[in-house]
């Protein structure tokens, strides 16, 4: 049986009308990304000697994990004035990444040793390892698991107390992975995570990984061109008090600083 030529063009009209209402559906049921600049409010010393691979405030204090083979921290820092309070040394062959407190314990991670430490979070004493695979890039925490990553999209939740992971999520943005995820921060219901060697600051969804906003943070503090390591790293937000601050690698100052909301794309 043939269609007629009317006919043909009707049901091309419907089609057409259907792949539109798609296309509308779509774009209102596609998040909207949120990108944000920064104020900054405030800016205290920090020592330019830390590799800073970690830090969280605790109790009015600041908690700092540093890096490097040899010479490798954890630390408890007086944010106001840069003073080091407190610091444990690692071990020579570890070296030290992402950390994290939960209750009343501290956990950070190392990069390739696959092995991770606890403490007594008052009194910064050792208490127990822990093992893991593959890298140690990242820690936060929810309130009830660790929260790592490794240096690609893959966020993983582990259960503090037997260290099984529990759940897996990728940071992407659509069908696009977020690769090279740092340092991270869980901030009122999202993570936050450091891109490594990069300006910016994503916010992902912890249960699904999709990207949330980006904010902006270039020009904060310029790099010198002949040292490429000394990258932004570093996120640090007290839930009580709502400061947020962030640092870099051997960066000399601690910046407290405001967000301000640029634009919405898709």
């Amino acid at each position: 049986m043939q269609l007629s030529s009317r006919l043909r063009c009707f049901i091309a009209v419907v089609l057409l009308g259907c792949v539109a209402c798609l296309s509308t559906w779509a774009q209102l049921k596609s998040p909207k990304i949120e990108e944000w600049g920064f104020e900054v409010v405030a800016k205290y010393p920090h020592d330019v000697q830390a590799f800073t691979q970690g830090l969280q405030f605790h109790r009015g204090k600041l908690y700092e994990g540093t890096g490097s083979y040899g010479a490798s921290t954890l630390r408890r820092v007086n944010w106001q004035t840069g003073e080091v309070e407190q610091q444990v040394p690692l071990q020579p062959q570890l070296f030290g990444e992402g950390i994290t407190i939960l209750e009343d314990k501290l956990y950070q991670l190392t990069w390739q040793n696959r092995v991770g430490l606890v403490y007594a979070v008052d009194t910064l004493a050792p208490l127990k390892t822990f093992e893991y695979s593959g890298e140690g890039w990242g820690l936060t925490h929810d309130g009830q698991y660790l929260i790592m990553s490794d240096g690609t999209s893959l966020i993983r939740f582990l259960d503090p107390k037997t260290f099984k992971v529990e759940k897996k999520i990728s940071a992407h943005m659509g069908k696009q992975k977020i690769n090279s995820l740092n340092e991270l921060e869980y901030i009122e219901g999202e993570i936050w995570a450091n891109i490594w060697h990069e300006d910016r600051i994503v916010r992902l969804s912890p249960q699904d990984g999709q990207v949330l906003g980006w904010i902006n943070l270039a020009g904060l503090y310029p790099r010198p061109p002949q040292d490429n390591e000394r990258v932004l790293n570093g996120i640090a937000f007290d839930p009580e008090t709502k400061k947020l601050v962030v640092t870099g690698k051997y960066w000399p100052e601690l910046f407290e600083i405001k967000l301000v909301k640029n634009r919405v794309s898709k």
